[in-house]
């Protein structure tokens, strides 16, 4: 049943109630333009990789570290509508060799799809994995593992200038890989760079995060004396290793369980007090 409401504004406020009404209007329009585009974009890749259904959803793998320290993994997903932040998720990789890009992919994608395996997610029509054909040979493996054959598998690497419209796409078929050829102004690539950029942004922010933190705990951890729930203890009473260095030696000493010694010997540290 329609519903129609109807009110009685004069003057500016009746300006204030038609200008409300044509950003509404604006904002709708320019939401459904979106949506339409991001739709010609997954047709655009059906139509590029010759497949015979429309995807409804990619997922997109990335792998971020320096120097192999704070490695993480994220899964960023895209449906018609965009992107999917709800389903987002990040991996804290362990366990391997520092700066080991393959076993790096090769844990995430494990437990990613262990989750699905117990009724935890959707299946993703396409899983894009930034990467050549080395990291494609990882998500291989974990996709035959589970039995999951139906999911198309796609590799995005960037060429030796790794300049934007230079990637180049694979393809896996059958045993080996096939180089899938799209045009740089393709609307299909476009998706297919910005679901890749956004990955690398969120494998990156969560990496950043992971080594800062890292580093702040790994600081306190050279403290002797200071072990595990006085640090915990420290760091709650501080908000922060950022205000523990802000404190002075006694307030320092306040906090329950450092005694005035290992406060002095805190201070120090911190402030590099030989």
């Amino acid at each position: 049943r329609k519903i129609k409401l109807s009110q009685k504004v004069r003057g500016h406020r009746a300006k204030w109630v038609e200008l409300a009404a044509t950003n509404a209007v604006e904002s709708l329009q320019g939401r459904l333009s979106s949506k339409q585009s991001i739709l010609n974009r997954f047709i655009d890749v059906q139509e590029k990789l010759k497949l015979d259904f429309l995807p409804e959803r990619i997922e997109c793998f990335d792998i971020s570290h320096t120097g192999g320290e704070g490695t993480v993994g994220s899964c960023v997903v895209f449906d018609q509508n965009g992107a999917l932040k709800t389903d987002y998720r990040r991996f804290n990789v362990k366990g391997i060799t520092g700066g080991d890009d393959y076993a790096a992919m090769e844990q995430v994608l494990d437990r990613r799809f262990t989750r699905l395996s117990k009724d935890e997610g959707k299946v993703p029509d396409i899983l894009l994995i930034d990467g050549g054909k080395g990291q494609l040979t990882q998500a291989k493996k974990i996709l035959e593992k589970f039995q999951l054959p139906e999911i198309l598998l796609l590799g995005i690497a960037k060429g030796i200038s790794r300049r934007a419209g230079q990637e180049t796409l694979f393809l896996s078929s059958g045993s080996g890989y096939r180089e899938i050829a799209m045009a740089t102004e393709a609307a299909g690539l476009h998706l297919l760079q910005q679901i890749r950029d956004e990955a690398h942004r969120f494998a990156i922010t969560g990496h950043r995060q992971r080594r800062s933190k890292a580093r702040k705990e790994s600081s306190l951890e050279q403290i002797a004396g200071l072990g595990p729930k006085r640090r915990r203890e420290l760091l709650r009473h501080f908000g922060g290793q950022q205000g523990i260095r802000k404190a002075s030696q006694d307030e320092i000493g306040r906090v329950t369980g450092i005694s005035r010694k290992l406060a002095e010997n805190i201070y120090a540290h911190l402030h590099n007090i030989e």
